[in-house]
């Protein structure tokens, strides 16, 4: 479990309106460490100008560069047909430096954003964008794991506020940016609480959602945070069963959050789709069958699906209906992990087949340009739920175990997301070193 160390002098940021902030002696696990000195509004890139890079190809790829040119006007892409035809909201999941580099992506239809430590990884550490500011905190004394936080929290908020808009006009519904809690929290129940609210307490933006892994020990977390009325964007969530509890998590807090409104407690449930297929193929192949092998590709959707389904089922009833009259917002589903990892697979496997109302696609690059390229906007998600169901069931006589599959997953998710946060902090950790020997 992550020690426990006292919050001293905080000084969130201020946004005009933000929601209500947690307790001002709130305590920080260690792991995620102390934001000493916040700095109270954005630095000097607070004045966000309308400027983004533009090359001489429609790529929308963030190339985290510091110099652009002034964008122009974009046309209607399918990513605002998605919103507007079908009710699904397109995100983008990566975020770096400058941030103005997000704006010919809500010009093309974007409506939020999704970060997790993997994308800081390769931000922070193959960017100089960041170097200013790191600079500035080490020589103020800050040690690296506070000054990372730093980092991450400024890119946050400005993020933030160039979303504002979108949530503003959709009454909190879209507009999101997400910041993940340290991922070194994801067997500490409390130790996440703590994180979550610290975390909605410093960056102090209406449209933030705070990040939480859907691992067992942080189930209750979900509960407790959106009882606090912070907005949650549950991460790492593969398998139905997970799903479920995800979502009774959702609605107890809003039940024990003792709010009269409700409207603006929001979230959303991160149902991981490719990486899904990725493990069930290497099962299917060593199983070899040609029923087998004629499954592969085809888990990862018929899954979500399911889920979709179970999501319109929990969102109805007395028990939702009651909280609706206190202006709840159902926990929307949220496509996440949408890349093709198979070449041999259409490039919009994982998102032309989950289009749906009420949900969320977040992209990363790959994804996001072939949709905009190629992609079809009609609604997919529920039109084969009996093929869904079908393909799920006969994935299981073939004695594959969904409950060990979603384990297997979750348990290298949340892997690969520490490797991804230790490995910056060292690299953090020598450009420091190296930022020292140059001052002498």
């Amino acid at each position: 479990m992550a020690s426990i160390s006292n919050l001293a002098n905080l000084t969130p940021a201020t946004s005009a309106g933000s929601s209500r902030s947690s307790s001002s002696s709130s305590v920080l696990p260690r792991s995620f460490i102390t934001l000493r000195t916040l700095n109270s509004k954005l630095s000097s890139s607070s004045h966000l100008s309308l400027r983004y890079n533009q090359t001489s190809t429609p790529s929308l790829f963030v190339r985290c560069s510091a110099s652009g040119e002034n964008g122009s006007t974009t046309k209607k892409t399918t990513l605002h047909d998605l919103y507007e035809k079908e009710g699904q909201s397109p995100w983008y999941d990566n975020l770096c430096r400058p941030v103005t580099d997000l704006l010919p992506f809500i010009a093309r239809g974007v409506r939020g954003v999704t970060s997790n430590p993997a994308i800081f990884q390769k931000a922070i550490s193959t960017s100089n964008a960041y170097n200013d500011q790191f600079r500035s905190l080490v020589e103020s004394g800050n040690d690296i794991e506070s000054a990372y936080w730093e980092l991450v929290v400024k890119d946050i908020q400005d993020a933030c506020k160039l979303f504002e808009p979108i949530y503003d006009q959709t009454e909190a519904e879209d507009g999101y940016v997400s910041v993940e809690v340290s991922p070194m929290l994801a067997d500490d129940t409390n130790g996440t609480v703590e994180a979550a609210k610290y975390l909605h307490k410093v960056v102090n933006r209406r449209n933030v959602y705070i990040k939480i892994p859907a691992t067992a020990p942080c189930v209750p977390s979900i509960r407790d945070v959106i009882a606090s009325g912070i907005s949650v964007n549950v991460t790492l969530i593969f398998s139905i069963a997970r799903y479920e509890a995800v979502i009774d998590a959702y609605l107890d807090g809003l039940e024990a959050s003792g709010l009269d409104d409700l409207s603006r407690v929001t979230s959303v449930a991160s149902f991981f789709v490719s990486r899904v297929d990725t493990l069930m193929d290497k099962m299917l192949e060593k199983i070899g069958t040609p029923e087998a092998l004629d499954l592969r590709g085809k888990a990862a959707v018929a899954q979500a699906a399911l889920a979709y389904k179970l999501y319109q089922k929990k969102f109805s009833g007395p028990r939702w209906e009651a909280l609706v009259k206190k202006g709840a917002k159902r926990q929307r589903l949220l496509w996440a992990s949408t890349s093709v990892k198979n070449p041999a697979y259409s490039d919009t496997l994982y998102v032309a087949p989950l289009i749906g109302p009420d949900t969320v696609s977040t992209m990363p690059d790959q994804a996001l340009e072939a949709f905009i390229d190629h992609g079809t906007v009609k609604r997919t998600i529920d039109e084969n739920v009996s093929e869904a169901e079908g393909i799920y069931s006969a994935l299981e006589k073939l004695g594959i175990e969904w409950r060990k599959v979603g384990e297997q997953l979750e348990e290298e998710g949340v892997d690969s997301f520490k490797k991804s946060f230790e490995s910056l902090l060292g690299t953090l950790q020598d450009k420091a070193s190296t930022l020292k020997l140059a001052s002498h």
